[in-house]
């Protein structure tokens, strides 16, 4: 066999390769992926029960509910269109409130509560932290410049 069939063929066997490899780690990660939902899409047209998705949202005035085990809550999220009931039991973000954004990752469960394995608070672009609400404009400058940051 020639020098340039040789060549030719390892070409091909090096794409056959690196395709095989591709479709591989594509479908392995396919089972990984978690798919983005607001509240009006997860109630029109719904993911399968038990598939892990993320539902974002607003968590809606009056509806946080601590349940009797002290530890689960309930609350629900919604876009103005739709509302879905979530349940998480954990430990709470320390910006969860409500009225705020929330990113619920987890599950839709049968009877159409979502059952949330973890919470990601958003906050908007005017959150200051907690240690400088309380401080004069003058402070806030000063603890910003010693830490490097800007303000």
């Amino acid at each position: 066999m020639k020098a340039k069939h040789q060549r030719l063929v390892l070409v091909v066997i090096a794409l056959v390769a690196l395709i095989g490899a591709g479709l591989l780690a594509a479908w392995a990660l396919r089972s990984q992926a978690s798919y983005f939902y607001v509240p009006e899409q997860m109630t029109s047209d719904p993911p399968e029960a038990g598939r892990a998705v993320r539902l974002g949202g607003m968590v809606e005035q009056g509806s946080v509910e601590t349940l009797e085990d002290g530890v689960t809550i309930a609350f629900v999220v919604g876009d103005g269109k739709a509302r879905v009931p979530v349940r998480f039991a954990g430990i709470l973000p320390d910006l969860f409130v409500e009225g705020s954004g929330v990113v619920a990752e987890g599950r839709l469960g049968a009877d159409g509560m979502f059952i949330a394995d973890n919470l990601l608070a958003k906050h908007d672009e005017n959150y200051i932290p907690r240690e400088l609400q309380e401080m004069s404009e003058h402070q806030k400058r000063e603890v910003v410049a010693e830490t490097g940051g800007s303000v």
